[in-house]
């Protein structure tokens, strides 16, 4: 799936540049954009009492990106087995295509405060998720 960020003035750095920890803050809106496209909105699943706790991220910055760019952001669902999921994220510079950061995020499902099997608990929005295992670019639904 394929988000767009416009770099804000507050999220760069006194070198101008956008400071590391925003790519994070990036991801987390391309994967909520990604749940809610595919009908498995972080706010349904809040209201189901699931919660998808993020247990690692790895980022690989590349280029740097400024105040004006557009970053677009390419998050893929990697693998989905019911239980945990990897969402890895390319994010480009809109205007160059130049690679500014690779990225990867792991996160499970937690109901209750016990990890959860979702194909087991919740097969309906299990099955949501399967038609999306590696899927670049724009989304098919």
């Amino acid at each position: 799936m394929i988000y767009k960020h416009k770099v804000q003035y507050y999220e760069t750095d006194k070198m101008q540049v956008v400071h590391h920890s925003n790519y994070i803050r990036w991801m987390e809106e391309a994967r909520v954009e990604f749940l809610e496209k595919i009908g498995a909105s972080f706010v349904s699943l809040e209201d189901m009492g699931i919660i998808s706790p993020v247990t690692e991220v790895n980022c690989r910055y590349e280029n740097m990106m400024r105040f004006g760019d557009t970053a677009e952001i390419d998050a893929c669902l990697e693998e989905f087995g019911g239980v945990k999921m990897l969402v890895s994220y390319t994010m480009r510079n809109a205007e160059t295509g130049e690679v500014c950061c690779e990225a990867q995020s792991r996160h499970c499902f937690i109901e209750n405060g016990r990890i959860i099997n979702m194909k087991k608990k919740h097969p309906e929005i299990y099955a949501k998720f399967l038609p999306h295992i590696g899927e670049h670019g724009e989304m098919k639904l």
